[in-house]
């Protein structure tokens, strides 16, 4: 706890005359008590300066005994307490201390994290925001007030709480760590809104897709753009993110008809120029390359600097950095220096840190462009930056205007205005999909930076390897995923998030023996966790251990809201697999809405059959029937399909949520 001996050198060098906040109860003290007192206070700190907290805590232990009625000897007692350990001697103390005297920050501050600790984020939240306001340049406080929103589901508070601690310490790793996953639950609860209010719409369609694009899964993704593109209201650039899902899948024809289609549609959607560039270097033109990323850049340098990266995603590492240096090399002259030096930056930063609200350069600015231009014409011609300066002074915009400026910022880079209009959008529109859209893609770009800043803090911390881990898993890479739990535990052994990691890597890289071995390891020192019990179930079902999963099955009712449908889904099939046929029809009805691929119902209509209840196993035979046939319309190929090809093949195991 280096925060905790940060305060202690701070307590323990107020002299005795010096207790400032409580000077009367040490001055009506008898002579004998302070010169008690004095000797005590000198122990405590040159124990805590060699390390020595048990040491010091007995010294302050005996303060306390002599002078009970001074807050900050019970908060120092309590500070050492904390750092040997006595988790629950320190809270004592911390709660005589805040009893005392309810204005002093340590109290306030550890009582906070003491109630988030023990699982009441909601207890901790007042102790922390006092914190807060009493001392508001330490950014322990906002940091621990962030967290406490995270517990409690608040994770809009969350963020502004912790964007506040990376203010007050640009440096402080932890705080961009807890922002960024902020963000990403944000992101989370927002996307189950969505397929919540119309799983159907075309924005939960083009979110969809845009995920199964990221996991490499680039035929499914190019399979659900196509059902989009006559979708209204259309998300933005819907034929641009088609055509760089048909370049993955090597399909240039269908690629370049897609870019054509969308700037003869939508002249300002610059994906389709990057697109076009794209086509242009595969085929050795880095004359049209050039003279359409200049194109580009003339635009709106946010757009480039944002979306450009997306040029060379998916080529074997060297012809990408063979491409890269010939387009920025000194010798391309169709690209002047300032673009090739940006297009060297966006390539090497991925997640760049751009201000988030940038004024536009000089060349971008008002005056530079037609003064009679709408934000609705700027954004038709792809220059994002004025359509954002014209909308942003609005002092009541409507919500058509604010998605406009969503949209705007978004494309410019100003992801925090871009969510920000988002939110002011929801509020006015409550279920707007549309704002919801333009909230999540904005907050998973906040997240990246936060966590590209943290990894940028933190290059080689456990929770550095996590993160990356974490990705891996997402990217269905378990070996990667498997290399940096194993990194992250060489580093903190021992850690749950890492353990629990591998044995999820594990298990979805068809090992369960190995998953099961390292949760039970991890299991004797968090017994009760739910998703280390599910991970432990999911194992033994693997394995066939219908029975022996059952308690972990039930210990694992706690976890997440989102989780329970998949954890009854196989309650269901355990129950099912050991003769309690009613019990697992009840278990899988509750799980049917986790159903990806038709199994749930199949053997719910198994089940209704074994009962005489042919009603309603007809009725579940037809829903899995229904199931398959969503997959296969959005584009989910079966394993045993003779013409998968091998890209496919590598993401066909993964369930559509």
């Amino acid at each position: 706890m280096a925060h905790c001996t940060k305060l202690l050198l701070v307590l323990l060098a107020v002299s005795l005359s010096g207790f400032g906040r409580q000077p009367q109860a040490l001055s009506q003290a008898s002579t004998p008590i302070s010169e008690q007192l004095e000797p005590l206070l000198a122990q405590a700190r040159q124990a805590q300066a060699a390390g020595n907290y048990a040491a010091a805590a007995k010294a302050y232990r005996k303060a306390v005994e002599l002078s009970p009625e001074v807050p900050e000897l019970w908060a120092n007692l309590g500070l050492m307490q904390q750092e040997t350990g006595n988790f629950s001697a320190a809270s004592g103390s911390f709660a005589q201390a805040y009893r005392l005297n309810p204005s002093l920050y340590v109290p306030n501050l550890f009582l906070g994290i003491d109630y988030a600790h023990s699982g009441e984020p909601v207890k901790a939240i007042p102790f922390l925001i006092r914190a807060e306001e009493i001392d508001k340049a330490d950014p322990q406080a906002p940091l621990a007030l962030g967290r406490a929103y995270i517990a409690a589901g608040n994770f809009n508070r969350a963020a502004r709480e912790l964007e506040r601690a990376t203010v007050l310490d640009p440096r402080l790793g932890a705080a961009w760590f807890t922002l960024g996953i902020a963000r990403l639950n944000q992101v989370e609860a927002d996307a189950r809104t969505v397929s919540d209010e119309d799983p159907r719409s075309p924005f939960a369609g083009a979110l969809y897709a845009e995920s199964l694009f990221k996991q490499s899964r680039t035929g499914e993704a190019a399979s659900l753009y196509k059902t989009l593109l006559d979708a209204l209201p259309q998300p933005p650039c819907i034929r641009s993110e088609l055509g760089f899902a048909l370049l993955r899948e090597h399909d240039d024809s269908g690629a370049a008809a897609a870019f054509a289609s969308e700037r003869s549609l939508h002249p300002g959607c610059g994906l389709a120029l990057l697109g076009q560039a794209r086509l242009a270097i595969d085929r050795g033109d880095t004359g049209e390359a050039s003279a359409l990323l200049l194109g580009l850049w003339n635009r709106d340098h946010g757009f480039f600097l944002t979306q450009v990266p997306l040029l060379l995603e998916g080529l074997p590492a060297e012809k990408a950095s063979a491409a890269l240096a010939s387009l920025a090399g000194p010798s391309n002259a169709g690209l002047p220096a300032e673009v090739r030096s940006a297009l060297v930056q966006a390539m090497t930063q991925p997640e760049p840190a751009l201000p988030q609200s940038a004024s536009p350069p000089a060349d971008q600015t008002e005056s530079a462009r037609p003064s009679g231009r709408t934000a609705e014409q700027d954004y038709a011609g792809g220059h994002f930056v004025q359509c954002e300066e014209r909308l942003k002074t609005d002092p009541s915009p409507s919500p058509a205007r604010l998605r406009l400026l969503a949209a705007c910022a978004y494309f410019t880079g100003d992801n925090q205005r871009a969510a920000d209009a988002a939110a002011a959008d929801r509020a006015l529109e409550p279920r707007s999909l549309e704002a919801l859209y333009w909230s999540i893609k904005a907050d998973e770009r906040l997240a990246f930076q936060s966590l590209a800043r943290f990894q940028q803090l933190e290059p080689d911390s456990a929770r550095n390897h996590v993160l990356l881990a974490d990705i891996y898993q997402q990217l269905e890479r378990f070996d990667d995923a498997q290399a940096e739990y194993e990194k992250a535990l060489a580093l903190a052994p021992g850690d749950l998030a890492a353990t629990l990691g591998l044995a999820s890597a594990d298990l979805n890289n068809g090992n369960p023996a190995a998953a099961l071995e390292t949760a039970r390891k991890a299991q004797e020192r968090s017994p009760e966790d739910p998703e280390l019990n599910l991970v432990i179930a999911e194992a033994l079902i693997a394995q066939r251990q219908f029975g022996a999963s059952e308690p972990y099955l039930v210990k694992s009712l706690r976890a997440k809201p989102q989780m329970l449908p998949h954890i009854h889904a196989l309650m269901g099939k355990a129950y099912a697999e050991t003769g309690k046929t009613q019990e697992a029809i009840e278990q899988l009805k509750l799980g049917a809405s986790s159903d990806a691929d038709g199994n749930v119902h199949y053997l719910l209509s198994r089940l209704y059959r074994q009962i005489g209840d042919t009603k309603d196993a007809t009725e579940a035979l037809n829903e899995m029937k229904n199931i398959k046939q969503q997959r296969e319309t959005r584009g989910v190929k079966r394993v045993e399909d003779p013409d998968l090809s091998p890209l496919e093949s590598t993401g066909s195991r993964a369930s559509v949520p």
